[in-house]
């Protein structure tokens, strides 16, 4: 048996991130490393400057399982930008809408998000009790991908002893409206006595500042508990 610590992720919405450009952003159907890191990282109070704080996140390691997978949602907007010829620094949204002219044709923007969406999240690796503490009382807010996707219950963190991380997940806390669900697809790092269809992604933190990323190996399977 091992120690675990466990949490829960709900939302009314949430973007777990994609390859990404200025005309689209694309979502994951489940938090990845990143998402994941830079919600206990929030937790914690580290701040994306804080290159010490960032490094020591890389101790954990992770497995996220489905609890409510939701429905993908696109939203369609807009963006445009002041030409800086015209405009360098507006002091305010309503000075640089001042500044554009009819000519200024703004770009059709997507972004991808997932509804009604709930997952049961696995740590171990690093201080439980320091990070339990934290993610019950979070020092900046967190929210699931984007600050426009807050979170609608409580994280409810708890310390367990399980055999694998894969079992631990069943001892997350459920949300209301899915308090008889069971865990689904799991996504887990690599662990003794964890097999599965494995799978490379692109979203392991190398460099917060720049914004890049490294590759792992995560292990697919059905949870069914």
């Amino acid at each position: 048996m091992a120690e675990f610590l466990v949490f829960t992720l709900a939302g009314a919405m949430g973007s777990f991130g994609d390859l990404a450009g200025h005309e689209r952003r694309g979502s994951q159907l489940w938090p990845g490393r990143s998402a994941v890191l830079g919600l206990i990282g929030a937790a914690l109070g580290v701040r994306r400057e804080d290159a010490a704080g960032q490094a020591a996140l890389a101790d954990w390691r992770m497995a996220v399982g489905t609890l409510s997978l939701g429905a993908p949602f696109r939203d369609f907007h807009t963006a445009q930008a002041v030409p800086t010829a015209r405009i360098k620094r507006p002091n305010a949204r309503r000075h640089a809408l001042a500044a554009l002219k009819p000519s200024d044709n703004p770009v059709l923007t997507l972004r991808d998000y997932v509804t009604d969406c709930a997952f049961a999240v696995a740590l171990w690796g690093g201080d439980g009790p320091v990070l339990a503490e934290a993610l019950a009382a979070p020092y900046f807010t967190p929210y699931l991908g984007r600050k426009a996707c807050p979170l609608t219950v409580p994280m409810a963190p708890r310390l367990v002893e399980a055999e694998t991380p894969v079992a631990a997940l069943s001892h997350a806390v459920r949300p209301r409206w899915a308090e008889t669900a069971q865990v689904g697809a799991v996504a887990c790092d690599n662990y003794p006595g964890v097999s599965g269809l494995r799978e490379t992604r692109w979203d392991d933190p190398a460099d917060r500042a720049s914004w890049s990323f490294r590759s792992r190996s995560v292990i697919h399977l059905e949870g069914g508990t």
